[in-house]
């Protein structure tokens, strides 16, 4: 059987086995495993597109599909009936692509020369400033391995990896380090995010408008057993990390670990020398239950989240909500607000512009950036908006503290977040509120509720979360529950929803208690 592209999927023979490499118009997109992401059927594999991909498919272009070499389909195809050509670029203009990790973003075979010698260059600076601070920092994943293939970035690559050894053999004292290093790195003035408690994410700016991303991967041994996050596990002595040697990538030379190929083939496996777009490693699980454990957790989702506001960003409402007009209701002008979970910030500019003083908080970056701009364009300039992990006990326990110490008592509002944490982040988002209204104000949730006969879930990411549970939480804060009730109302995208859940808690002042209707 021939292969053959249709608007949902790519079929290619039984026989194909091994990466297949989709390209529109001469420019790389995707690649895949036929019989590891794949189905069998009549016509052979049958691979849908990739979720973030087939959302944009609209358009006219040429598609090929190539297997080592040999072409197995190079025609015109016309998705969804649309003949302008097919648009996949960014807001910049810039192709976009599908890269290892399944994000829709620029890759390097589709960045000119200059764009990757700046890359390099922040590379090349993040590596020196670790290592000046003491850190055992090295090129890592996917920048070394490009590297000492053939001194080149990986085309279907699309940020900077590092890696640092810790001595540490504990995992207390290796959150300690990095926590440690990012501060480090922060007073050099570079932009960061934290992934985990052994992760941290660098924003390198580009001429061309958009940020690189270098990630930084803790590395370290555990009874004989080497770890380094993402997720690999296994046995590599000491030697082969440390101390460093030196690679050439892209004509300049960089940090290494002490026995490059050794690193290579415990991240990649033993055929680490043959190119394989479509590469995806099988990590141990006794592993990734250690990582999880020890490290992880706090930035559960984040991925996705970024990605719904950055690629379906017309699917989410810029008005704001009527969670919004009932928070200005019952607090009254001009009453201080912190907006909890402030999404792409259509509540945060509309509580300002009615006169609260507002900050805003969220946990994931595109979020940040959509808000920070519509209050720029709004010329609002007296509005903070800061990151709050509600998974990272640490991040709220500094915002809980910074919010208590505020001149005045500051009200939290929180529109659709409840249904989007799991039980742990629900109870320290209760705990914020403990720390932070002893002086006065009030917690005002809204969430989908649970019920009998209503949609498992109102929204992507979201769920629906029993109202009497996080009443409970509150009680066992030490919180009064001034408000509860359940009533139709709107999910997360304003659809009509039948169940949703209003929460008003208060821990300082006095307070009656309403219930509503359940």
């Amino acid at each position: 059987m021939a292969a053959a592209v249709t608007d949902e999927y790519v079929v290619v023979p039984r026989r194909i086995r091994g990466p297949v490499v989709v390209s529109f118009d001469d420019a790389y997109i995707w690649s895949f495993v036929p019989e590891r992401d794949g189905s069998r059927s009549r016509g052979g594999w049958r691979v849908r597109w990739p979720e973030l991909l087939e959302k944009r498919l609209s358009g006219t272009t040429q598609v090929r599909l190539e297997r080592d070499g040999t072409t197995l389909y190079d025609e015109s195809v016309t998705f969804r009936g649309e003949g302008a050509p097919l648009q996949l670029r960014d807001q910049h203009g810039h192709p976009l692509a599908i890269d290892k990790m399944g994000h829709l973003t620029r890759v390097f075979s589709e960045t000119d020369d200059h764009t990757r010698a700046q890359v390099v260059e922040g590379t090349r600076r993040a590596l020196a400033d670790l290592r000046e601070d003491g850190f055992d920092a090295h090129l890592s994943y996917g920048c070394l391995l490009g590297a000492v293939r053939n001194g080149k970035m990986i085309g279907h690559d699309s940020d900077a990896d590092l890696a640092y050894y810790s001595e540490h053999t504990t995992p207390a004292d290796i959150i300690r380090e990095s926590y440690a290093m990012e501060r480090a790195m922060r007073r050099r003035g570079w932009r960061l995010v934290r992934m985990s408690g052994a992760d941290l994410k660098l924003f390198h700016k580009l001429d061309d408008g958009r940020d690189v991303q270098i990630d930084i991967f803790g590395a370290f041994h555990v009874s004989g057993v080497f770890y380094e996050l993402g997720a690999r596990s296994g046995r590599l002595p000491r030697a082969a990390v440390t101390p460093a040697s030196s690679v050439v990538l892209e004509g300049v030379e960089l940090a290494a670990p002490a026995d490059p190929e050794a690193v290579l083939e415990f991240l990649y496996g033993p055929s680490w020398r043959v190119p394989d777009p479509a590469f995806q490693a099988v990590d141990p699980p006794e592993g990734i239950r250690r990582l999880d454990g020890w490290l992880r957790g706090f930035r559960s989702d984040v991925i996705a989240w970024n990605e719904l506001l950055r690629y379906r960003s017309s699917e989410v409402p810029w008005r704001p909500s009527e969670a919004a007009r009932w928070a200005h209701q019952y607090l009254g002008e001009g009453a201080p607000l912190a907006d909890l979970g402030c999404g792409n910030g259509r509540d945060t500019v509309w509580l300002a512009n009615v006169g609260h003083p507002v900050r805003a908080y969220d946990f994931a970056g595109t979020a940040l950036r959509q808000t920070r701009r519509r209050l720029d364009r709004a010329g609002i300039t007296d509005v903070e908006v800061a990151t709050l992990s509600l998974n990272d006990r640490r991040s709220v326990l500094v915002t809980g503290a910074e919010l208590a110490r505020a001149p005045e008592p500051v009200n939290l509002y929180a529109r659709g977040l409840v249904g989007c944490l799991n039980a742990e982040a629900r109870d320290l988002l209760v705990l914020l509120g403990s720390m932070a209204l002893r002086r006065g104000g009030v917690m005002m949730l809204e969430f989908a509720a649970t019920g009998v006969d209503v949609p498992a879930e109102p929204a992507d990411l979201v769920q629906r979360v029993d109202p009497d549970e996080i009443a409970a939480l509150v009680e066992q804060r030490g919180g009064t529950v001034e408000l509860l009730e359940v009533t139709p109302g709107q999910d997360f995208f304003d659809q009509p929803d039948p169940r949703v859940a209003r929460l008003v808690a208060r821990w300082g002042g006095t307070s009656g208690s309403e219930r509503g209707i359940r």
